[in-house]
C-alpha cells in the first residue's frame, strides 16, 4: 500500500477517525469530505456537540479555517454527557448556581440550532443528574475566552444576581498573552464603545454615546516579542480587553478580530482565570480561581 493510499484512507482511533490537512478548507466541508456521504445537518450536529478537535482543541464553527498540517480528529457519535469533558468543568455547585471552567470555543448561550454553548451542555448535566432546573445566565464570555462562568439554575435566582451585580461581584481577573513590549509595568485603559452593524466594537476615547469602560493591567512576565498580563475589569462591555488591548497597541495574541494576526491551529490567549462574588441567597463570599492554560507559555515565548 503506498504512502499516497495511507493517507486517502481515515484510520480508527478509540472509535474516532483522524485526519491530517492537506490543503486549506473549511472545517464543516473537511468534516463532509471525510465520513463521506454524511448530511450537512449530521455534520453541524457532530460539530455542535463536541465531537471534533484540531490539533487537540475543540472546535465547533462550521468556517474554521483549517490549515495544511493540522490533526482533525471526529467522532461520530459524540454527545457529552458527563460534568467534566473536553467542553467545560463544574468547579461548584449547590441548588440554586453552578459555577464552571469554560473551554474556548464554546458559547455562553445558544446562537442557532446547533451551537456549542454552556446553557445546552448544563442543562443535559441537570438533566442526567435528575434536577429539576434549567441553566440562566448571569454573565458571558466570549466563545474564543475561556474561564470562569456563573449560572443560575433559576430565573428568580439570575435576576437577583443581575439586578445589582456590580454589588454581587467581588472580582473578576483575566489573564492574557499580548503583542509586544510593555512600556510600563501596569496601567490603565480608558474610553467608550460602542457595537457597529458590522458586529464589531468600538472605542472612542471621548463620549460618543458609547458605553464607558475601564481596563486596568499589570505585567506579570515579559518575553522578547510578547507579554503576559494580569487585567481587572472595572466594568464588563462586550469585547472590553481585546478592544482596549488593540487601542494600546497590544492586541491578544490569536484575536484577529481585533489584532494583526489569527493563526486558526492555535487559540487566542484570553482566560478568565478569577470569579469571586456574592451568593445570591447565603450572601456567602465565594472566590474561584483557574490556572492558567498551558498554551499561553508556548505562545508568550514562541519564536516570531
Amino acid at each position: 500500500m503506498s504512502r499516497r493510499h495511507d493517507h486517502r484512507v481515515p484510520r480508527t482511533d478509540d472509535k474516532a477517525i483522524v485526519r491530517e490537512v492537506r490543503q486549506p478548507a473549511h472545517l464543516l466541508d473537511f468534516v463532509m469530505q471525510t465520513l463521506d456521504g454524511i448530511s450537512r445537518n449530521k455534520a453541524k450536529s457532530i460539530l455542535a456537540h463536541g465531537g471534533v478537535t484540531v490539533d487537540g482543541q475543540v472546535q465547533s464553527h462550521v468556517d474554521y479555517m483549517l490549515d495544511e498540517g493540522s490533526v482533525v480528529k471526529i467522532r461520530r457519535h459524540a454527545r457529552p454527557s458527563s460534568a467534566n469533558n473536553s467542553n467545560y468543568r463544574i468547579v461548584y455547585e449547590d441548588r440554586w448556581i453552578v459555577v464552571v471552567d469554560k473551554q474556548q470555543g464554546v458559547l455562553s448561550m445558544p446562537v442557532g440550532a446547533s451551537s456549542l454553548n454552556m446553557k445546552t451542555l448544563l442543562d443535559r448535566h441537570f438533566a442526567e443528574t435528575r434536577q429539576r432546573c434549567t441553566a440562566h445566565v448571569v454573565h458571558r464570555l466570549d466563545c474564543r475566552t475561556s474561564g470562569l462562568m456563573v449560572y443560575a439554575k433559576s430565573v428568580d435566582v439570575q435576576q437577583q444576581m443581575t439586578a445589582d451585580w456590580h454589588s454581587t461581584i467581588i472580582d473578576r481577573r483575566y489573564v492574557a498573552v499580548v503583542e509586544g513590549v510593555m512600556e510600563d509595568p501596569k496601567g490603565r485603559v480608558e474610553s467608550w464603545l460602542h457595537d457597529t452593524d458590522r458586529m464589531v466594537v468600538v472605542s472612542s476615547p471621548v463620549d460618543d454615546g458609547g458605553k464607558w469602560a475601564m481596563t486596568e493591567w499589570e505585567l506579570a512576565e515579559q518575553a522578547p516579542q510578547r507579554a503576559l498580563l494580569y487585567l481587572h475589569l472595572l466594568t464588563g462591555r462586550k469585547n472590553q480587553i481585546r478592544v482596549h488591548m488593540a487601542d494600546i497597541g497590544h492586541p491578544v495574541v490569536g484575536d484577529g478580530k481585533y489584532g494583526h494576526q489569527d493563526d486558526p491551529g492555535k487559540r487566542m490567549c484570553l482566560h478568565a482565570f478569577r470569579l469571586a462574588f456574592h451568593h445570591p441567597v447565603t450572601g456567602e463570599a465565594l472566590y474561584f480561581e483557574t490556572p492558567i492554560p498551558r498554551y499561553f507559555g508556548t505562545a508568550l515565548h514562541a519564536k516570531l
